[in-house]
């Protein structure tokens, strides 16, 4: 029992240290882009090197992680992420600052995935829905520090990348400590054709368990990208968007876990019900009051405490509804849907600022959690079939 407590910590605290990294790269590399002149347009496309790299990796890491287990997989996501953040200070140049991310999206995904999905294997059910979500908070906790690194280039420019890779180099050191152990290995793994079989098969069991994941990064890339851009236009002052950016934040951090842990009592169809929908209520009155500081801190603040969870609830509810042996793969597609929503949200949001005017941006994000809410009520498993699944 103390050997898994132990390996969960350590496991919450590496990826919180993957969070870490993620949330100082996007303001910091931003900021010394604009500073040496760099377009904003360039700087996002700069930026999309992470998730590009997270896609081009997902194809390639299921075999290894059945092959090799949990442990070589965490151990190379960690070598990569770490050695490419010391390599930013070496050469300021924007093709090999888009490379170095391009490593960091797939040593961050390989990371991800093998925590991810030993959590997901060695969790009881009756706590799975609580360690998913001591998962997501503990990176949304990394990822809401990392920007507080980014004064440390008034100091020195290469001061936060060695501080964030000396991070990461220790949290590595301790992965070390754990026993390896390899995922149920029911299904032949003969060629890397067989992943795309067991998609199409994931996808026929759980397709409606990948929507969260893929609203969430949705959600957390327009936000972050577009949002700031579209509350100057409406004249929103430049202080008050990092307080409304925050409430957001804080709001998913604090309530993470007991959603996670009422999902485990009450079911995940259910939490994620309640969660889309106090979500579409939330994002629908904070396009309403978005003149009013007060209205739209309490606004997102409220959707932050439900909307901030529904990737970690995605999770948990795919791996209610997943057979044992195709857990990696399921773990996999979360991510992968998580990367399509991030790499849509800015690129929507931005052709939604420029060609609705008048329109609020909150509608476009109020009509996606509408939508995902009526499928998931429509044509999700009912919990209490979940109830039944082998744990």
């Amino acid at each position: 029992m103390r050997q898994h407590k132990y390996r969960l910590w350590i496991l919450v605290c590496v990826v919180a240290i993957s969070g870490l990294s993620q949330g100082m790269l996007l303001p910091l590399i931003a900021i010394i882009f604009e500073n040496s002149g760099v377009s904003s347009f360039l700087n996002g496309v700069n930026a999309t090197g992470l998730y590009i790299g997270v896609l081009l990796a997902s194809p390639f890491m299921e075999q290894p992680l059945r092959k090799w287990g949990y442990k070589p997989l965490i151990l190379f996501g960690g070598l990569l992420v770490f050695s490419a953040l010391a390599l930013f200070p070496l050469w300021k140049t924007f093709w090999f600052w888009f490379f170095l991310r391009l490593l960091i999206g797939i040593g961050d995904h390989a990371l991800n995935f093998g925590t991810q999905t030993w959590i997901t294997d060695f969790s009881p059910k009756h706590k799975r829905g609580r360690n998913i979500a001591l998962y997501g908070l503990f990176f949304g906790i990394g990822f809401a520090v990392g920007p507080l690194m980014t004064p440390l280039v008034e100091i020195n420019e290469s001061l936060p990348f060695i501080v964030s890779s000396i991070l990461c180099l220790i949290g590595w050191c301790f992965v070390f400590t754990l026993k390896n152990e390899l995922p149920e290995q029911d299904m032949e793994m003969s060629s890397f054709f067989d992943t795309f079989k067991r998609f199409s098969v994931a996808l026929k069991y759980g397709w409606i368990t990948f929507l969260p994941p893929l609203a969430y990064g949705f959600l957390e890339a327009a936000f972050n990208g577009s949002f700031p851009v579209y509350a100057l236009r409406i004249g929103l002052e430049v202080h008050n968007v990092s307080i409304f950016l925050a409430s957001f934040a804080i709001g998913g951090i604090i309530f993470q876990l007991p959603l996670g842990m009422m999902s485990d009592k009450y079911g995940r169809r259910n939490i994620l019900l309640i969660a889309l929908s106090v979500g579409f209520i939330s994002f629908t009155f904070a396009g309403l009051l978005e003149q009013s500081f007060i209205g739209l801190v309490v606004c997102l603040f409220i959707a932050g405490i439900f909307v901030g969870s529904i990737f970690s609830l995605g999770v948990s509810y795919m791996t209610d509804v997943m057979p044992k042996n195709l857990l990696p793969t399921g773990n996999l597609m979360c991510g992968i849907f998580f990367s399509f929503g991030s790499l849509i949200g800015p690129s929507l949001g931005g052709l939604f600022i420029e060609f609705l005017q008048g329109v609020s941006f909150f509608t476009i994000i109020s009509s996606l959690f509408l939508i995902i809410c009526l499928i998931i009520l429509i044509w999700g498993k009912p919990s209490s079939q979940q109830l039944n699944q082998p744990s």
